[in-house]
């Protein structure tokens, strides 16, 4: 991977101040589509620099901001229990606003890359990052949205306020949600209400559950990891950003 694409860690505003962000892009010369990868609650972790980085090997120009920055800077964990308590912990300190000035301020590094064709962009996020990418797929520029097992999206919305599946009628582009059928936090009938409502809103959209995956199942280093699962979700991911993101 690493001679496929060129990696660092940067800073990029948001609002009134400034973030960390980790970019992947091709290492070839070229314009590419650009797609924003939102971290779960441990940080943007060596998991979510690979998720980056692959995202950059298929031809993307990827950037991950550090959404808990506010509270902890460069903040990254494993995954131990104290690591997702400490990590829930920050969640819990998140504003949907916030968050989304902070994929804002990303699609708008992204944008003023000579890489990059500023015509739209994809957005993946996973755990917390997939109700991150929830709330992202409203803003205007995000063409394309892959929503892994983003809990809550039904009951609430960070910082407090209608639950983020209020916003769904805001979504211009097309969401893609990944869920396991064994996973403990979203049950079924979540799953369904986020289709029905996406299915309402007339938002183009493909729920797709894996009935022996558990939460977490697309990351090899949590013990809930589901190498078919991630493997076909993966497919239809790229499918899904081959299809939407210019190129």
């Amino acid at each position: 991977m690493a001679s496929l694409v060129r990696t660092e860690t940067i800073t990029i505003p948001s609002g009134d101040t400034e973030i960390l962000a980790y970019l992947a892009e091709p290492s070839r010369p070229g314009r590419f589509g650009a797609v924003v990868v939102i971290q779960e609650v441990f940080g943007v972790n060596s998991h979510i620099r690979e998720v980056a980085e692959r995202v950059a090997g298929a031809g993307y120009v990827a950037i991950a901001p550090h959404i808990y920055h506010r509270q902890a800077p460069g903040f990254e964990v494993g995954y131990t229990q104290a690591d997702l308590e400490l990590g829930r912990s920050y969640k819990q300190g998140t504003k949907a606003e916030e968050l989304l000035a902070d994929v804002q301020g990303a699609i708008a590094h992204l944008y003023a890359q000579d890489n990059v064709i500023p015509e739209g962009v994809g957005c993946i996020g996973f755990c917390f990052g997939g109700h991150v990418a929830y709330l992202a797929a409203t803003l205007p520029a995000v063409k394309a949205t892959a929503s892994f097992y983003g809990a809550g999206i039904v009951t609430m919305t960070p910082g407090g306020g209608e639950p983020t599946l209020s916003r769904t009628g805001e979504i211009k582009g097309t969401l893609y949600g990944f869920f396991g059928e064994k996973d403990p936090l979203i049950s079924a009938q979540e799953v369904d209400q986020i289709e029905a409502a996406l299915e309402e809103q007339g938002v183009p959209h493909q729920i797709f559950r894996y009935p022996d995956a558990e939460h977490g199942f697309f990351c090899d280093q949590r013990y809930s990891y589901s190498a078919e699962a991630a493997r076909d979700a993966w497919e239809q991911v790229l499918e899904l950003f081959k299809a939407t993101l210019p190129a």
